[in-house]
């Protein structure tokens, strides 16, 4: 793009305010961004300034994956956010550029590959039976999210992790006090801190050990020096709370299966098409309110024909991609035969979820278990009374009350 392409007009600054969005409903300010053009100006509830958003699909992964713009930048910054409480560590993986952040991956790889995600199939599937076993045994009305959908996901990341089963309550009760913003600053600081001590006694121990879960993984990493006790430690804290988003991915998975009827009748009909639906599930469903974490550019940088500057904060939304339409025809369509279906729900670029290939194995065994072993289940109350999360960086419902 040559020079005299580039506009030097600014777009105006639009505030994009903290909403509790119910349901799947698509946020409506996103809409409007996105109807703006491709690269907007957004100001958030948090932080300081403004901020560039890249909405379509393609600027949306050259973003993602070009070194020019950086996560390490933003440390020194105090970028406009949603989150009222910034509590971001230095050398934490979240915020490491490559190399530094390509080798802290590489030490955990192996637990998070297929095979690696193989290795825990049978047992969590074992772990999700005995939960629909006391659900049946319980009989109904019940609500699925307390019961099963919050859960499993904690016992599958604990095996996944190495932590013992006796330690997943408090596990859980951690995570949830850092992803929510109602306590305050404090409250999450001080869990991320008990996480962190917790997660450094366990690595600790593990040094020179030869098993296959992170922590062991994490143990003989800085056993050989490839990592420090801290750079490990963060790593599993980001793995630990991003292991729980699948309850409220499955969650949203769920109040859509079970308010569209139709769908789950489909998945019933012809189990053959889950894997592919499950895809399809994952593109459509709103994930996250507002965005993630920016990045900041580097150098002057043009996408679109407008100039991003150095030191300029850009953030990307992996929900504005999964619905460009110049991807994904009718983008607004549940459409269980899109193939290929390339949606961007875990990501792109270095930072791509690690754990994205355990969601898919966690979404196919909740959709399988609950599916063909209660082929009455549907929602106890009417859809608009389903309560879903208030002042939540990640979005799903606070309980999923069903009946069969």
């Amino acid at each position: 793009m040559t020079e005299e392409t580039i506009t030097e007009i600014l777009p105006p600054i639009r505030h994009w305010p903290a909403l509790d969005l119910n349901g799947t409903d698509f946020d409506p300010v996103l809409t409007e961004l996105m109807r703006e053009g491709p690269v907007t100006r957004i100001q958030l509830p948090n932080g300081e300034g403004w901020a560039w958003l890249v909405t379509r699909y393609d600027d949306v992964r050259m973003v993602t994956n070009d070194p020019r713009f950086s996560r390490e930048a933003v440390m020194d910054q105090p970028v406009t956010r949603l989150a009222p409480h910034f509590i971001p560590e230095r050398g934490a993986v979240g915020f490491l550029d490559p190399p530094d952040h390509t080798r802290l991956r590489r030490t955990v790889a192996a637990a998070l590959t297929s095979k690696g995600v193989e290795r825990v199939r049978e047992k969590s599937r074992r772990m999700l039976d005995e939960l629909v076993d006391e659900l049946v045994q319980d009989g109904p009305p019940a609500d699925l999210t307390a019961t099963v959908l919050t859960p499993f996901p904690i016992a599958v990341i604990c095996e996944l992790m190495g932590v013992p089963a006796a330690d997943r309550h408090v596990m859980h009760t951690w995570t949830q006090l850092i992803l929510s913003s109602a306590h305050g600053k404090q409250v999450s600081e001080k869990a991320k801190k008990e996480m962190g001590a917790y997660f450094g006694d366990l690595i600790g121990l593990r040094e020179g050990s030869t098993g296959e879960d992170v922590a062991s993984l994490l143990g003989a990493a800085v056993g050989r020096d490839e990592v420090t006790l801290d750079e490990a430690v963060g790593l599993a804290v980001l793995l630990q709370i991003g292991g729980e988003a699948v309850t409220n991915n499955s969650g949203q998975m769920f109040y859509l299966l079970l308010t569209r009827p139709d769908l789950a009748d489909r998945l019933r009909t012809d189990p053959s098409i889950r894997p592919r639906a499950i895809d399809e599930l994952l593109r459509y469903i709103p994930h996250r309110n507002a965005v993630g974490l920016s990045r900041i550019a580097l150098e002057d940088v043009g996408i679109r024909g407008v100039r991003i500057r150095a030191g300029d904060p850009v953030y990307v939304s992996y929900l504005a991609a999964n619905r460009d339409p110049d991807v994904f025809a009718f983008p607004e369509t549940i459409d269980f035969t899109r193939s290929p279906n390339p949606h961007v729900s875990f990501g792109f670029g270095p930072h791509y979820c690690p754990g994205g290939m355990l969601a898919r194995l966690e979404s196919e065994l909740l959709v399988d278990a609950l599916l063909d072993r209660l082929p009455d289940l549907r929602l106890a109350v009417p859809a608009d009374q389903v309560p879903f999360k208030k002042g939540a960086l990640i979005r799903g419902p606070e309980a999923l009350p069903v009946t069969w």
